[in-house]
């Protein structure tokens, strides 16, 4: 479809924001810090049945704090919860946090994904990776694929460890007018993956001898009878950023429109073995028809998760979507 009216940009030309990868690659474990120094109005959307969160009930509209000053994404399942102490340490040597009169506290939300299976499983993120991020949130590009938060991320998992594949981080922002919507995700599902302008898979779980691509609904579907302890070690992680001026409601509501990105790109998805969750940021000045950019952000989010598996690689025995 031709849409002059957008154009792809960089997730870094969104002003006011910065991101930043860590990670340890033969641990298979990584953290990926989204940054505002001066505060963001944000909200938040947890619709799996496994989250690992910190600082999430902080973001519900009746609570005091109206800006967040990093979001953090990680590995490690809820150990890497551990990371945010090193965001905290990060922002708070930069005097940069909400003031409580003797100091500032930096408010620092997070959300973890399961990548005990890649690599070492006692590799966690910890508040040293999660400093780390924050430093190289200064470099402009974000590396995408194996890296950050995505570094051990795993896909098509209902079968278990022998026919899943890899997954990864993925970034897409657009700019329309002047307004500007990026997202950052860490595919890790329990699904598969599609392409949502073809409908095409692009990847998940195997076929048995892992020369071609299986269908987890279908597989789901046929044996529905059967109950199945399904695998667990999943969750899709994400953040959209956008220089639209929102308030703290709104974000809320924006965070819940854009799981609709989650569910036109992974099938099946918020699933029971899922911790999926979704954060939204907001720090501008752009006026905006607030449906309209919740649509939008769906749209960008299922964009990033297709760039997530695109730019995964294979590893720690795992083939990837440019294996096949």
């Amino acid at each position: 479809m031709n849409r002059e009216y957008m154009k792809e940009i960089e997730i870094n030309e969104i002003e006011g924001f910065r991101i930043g990868n860590s990670q340890d690659k033969e641990g298979g474990t990584g953290c990926t810090a989204i940054l505002c120094d001066e505060g963001a109005a944000a909200g938040v959307d947890v619709r799996g049945g496994g989250p690992a969160t910190r600082e999430t009930d902080l973001l519900d509209p009746v609570k005091m704090v109206d800006k967040v000053h990093a979001v953090l994404l990680s590995g490690g399942s809820a150990y890497g919860l551990d990371a945010a102490t090193g965001v905290m340490k990060y922002l708070e040597e930069k005097n940069i946090g909400f003031d409580v009169g003797i100091g500032k506290v930096p408010i620092v939300p997070a959300a973890c994904l399961f990548d005990l299976v890649s690599g070492d499983p006692k590799c966690r993120p910890d508040a040293g990776m999660g400093y780390e991020a924050c430093k190289a949130s200064e470099k402009e590009r974000v590396e995408q694929g194996n890296f950050g938060a995505g570094t051990g991320a795993t896909i098509g998992k209902f079968l278990g460890l022998e026919r899943l594949m890899k997954g990864g981080l993925g970034t897409c922002a657009v700019q329309i007018g002047d307004l500007k919507v990026g997202a950052v995700v860490a595919v890790n599902c329990l699904g598969d993956v599609y392409d949502i302008d073809t409908g095409k898979q692009m990847a998940g779980i195997l076929t048995e001898d892992k020369s071609a691509l299986a269908n987890t609904r279908e597989i789901m579907w046929s044996s529905i009878e059967q109950p199945k302890n399904v695998f667990e070690g999943n969750t899709t992680i994400g953040c959209i950023i956008t220089n639209a001026k929102l308030t703290k409601s709104q974000c809320s509501k924006m965070a819940s429109m854009a799981h609709n990105g989650y569910a036109l790109a992974i099938k099946p998805v918020h699933t029971s073995a899922d911790g999926d969750t979704i954060f939204y940021l907001a720090k501008g000045d752009v006026d905006v028809n607030p449906d309209a950019l919740g649509d939008l952000g769906a749209y960008v989010m299922a964009k990033a998760i297709g760039e997530g598996v695109k730019n995964a690689v294979s590893a720690y025995g795992f083939k990837a979507m440019c294996d096949l």
